[in-house]
């Protein structure tokens, strides 16, 4: 066999099927992305690194966080979000990715079960492939799935840890989790929550610390933030319980074995969290945004969610990325998002909501998608 022929046939499968990637420059209006509240390019931010490059802040961190790569910027990060959430600690890690397969293959233990939905981010999946724990799926938002998974793992003779793993908010639904009752069903079986807030950070809650901002603190509930959304920077704060911060870094090989991220990133996650607090008409407009959409996107077919993510179901693979396709040429960047990405059958335009557009925008956007659906 040639060299690289394997991987050649798997690209020209993919062709075949019509689910060939490739990068493409962003373009047309921002109707796509998860910068939820327009903060990646804004002044406040850019000055914040300004400054921490005027002070001495390095761009680079020159190592891990064990070896040399610990700088005071990410350590006063850590505090601030810390006291910013609520929890007892936060650490920073290079990305939301790296944060879930940390938390996934390091924390749940031999002889622990992992109850996860069946809907968590592919990240999640991965630190699942590491674990050492037993693992389970729940039907997606369904409490009583979850359960049911709990008492099947005791009866079968399991008697460790239980840890249920979900998101607070889901990328391509927009739903959100039934986070009350999950809460109620960690207490009574002694659970620990490992709570994905990606797409929830910035947007919910108070000051927008999240739609599990209530949870914060408990000792059974460990929350990832993510900074490159709503948050406009990059990197992503796992926030807990002191001993879980502890733990990773000993433990969580991600972490461990990782070049630290960007102090200067640091500097601006930090400068971000001040802004949630600082400007809450970015959540209000925000909501003012979705709110628009909803009344002109739910007769075309757009689900109606209540959150800043509109799913359009269409279901055809073909359909979905021609009507995709058909948007981007009349300038809004809306992407089809097909199997595996999503389930067979469930193919969709994801259509994101940010202040990166205006209400006129949404006006358009609803013209141009009604001619494509036609």
């Amino acid at each position: 066999m040639t060299m690289w022929q394997a991987h050649r046939a798997d690209l020209e499968g993919l062709s075949a099927r019509d689910r060939r990637r490739q990068l493409i420059l962003r373009q047309g209006r921002d109707f796509s992305s998860n910068d939820y509240l327009g903060m990646a390019r804004a002044p406040r931010l850019a000055r914040a690194v300004e400054q921490a490059i005027a002070r001495g802040v390095p761009m680079g961190s020159g190592g891990s966080r064990l070896l040399r790569g610990n700088d005071p910027e990410h350590e006063a990060l850590e505090a601030d979000a810390a006291r910013f959430f609520g929890s007892e600690s936060a650490l920073f890690l290079s990305s939301g990715y790296a944060a879930n397969v940390a938390l996934l293959a390091t924390l749940p233990q031999r002889g622990d079960l992992v109850v996860h939905d069946a809907l968590i981010h592919a990240s999640m999946h991965e630190g699942l492939a590491l674990t050492r724990a037993d693992k389970a799926g729940a039907a997606h938002n369904d409490v009583a799935s979850f359960a049911d998974a709990i008492a099947g793992w005791r009866k079968a003779g399991g008697k460790g840890r239980v840890w249920l793993a979900f998101e607070s908010l889901y990328s391509m639904d927009g739903d959100r989790a039934p986070l009350a009752d999950l809460a109620a069903l960690a207490e009574q079986h002694e659970a620990v929550m490992l709570i994905d807030e990606a797409h929830a950070t910035g947007v919910f809650g108070p000051d927008g610390r999240g739609l599990a901002a209530a949870l914060d603190g408990r000792a059974d509930t460990v929350v990832l933030r993510t900074c490159g959304k709503a948050l406009g920077c990059e990197g992503a704060l796992i926030c807990g319980p002191a001993v879980v911060r502890d733990f990773l870094v000993n433990r969580g090989r991600p972490f461990i074995f990782s070049t630290a991220p960007s102090p200067l990133m640091a500097a601006a996650v930090r400068e971000a969290l001040r802004m949630l607090a600082d400007e809450p008409e970015r959540r209000t407009g925000l909501m003012a945004l979705a709110a628009h959409a909803e009344a002109l996107l739910a007769p075309l077919g757009a689900e109606v969610t209540g959150t800043q993510i509109m799913p359009l179901i269409l279901g055809d693979e073909a359909r979905t990325m021609a009507v995709a396709a058909h948007l981007q040429e009349a300038g809004f960047d809306v992407r089809g998002i097909r199997p595996p990405t999503v389930a067979p059958g469930t193919s969709r335009l994801r259509i994101s909501l940010t202040r990166n557009v205006m209400l006129e925008d949404i006006d358009a956007l609803a013209g141009a998608l009604a001619k494509a659906l036609a």
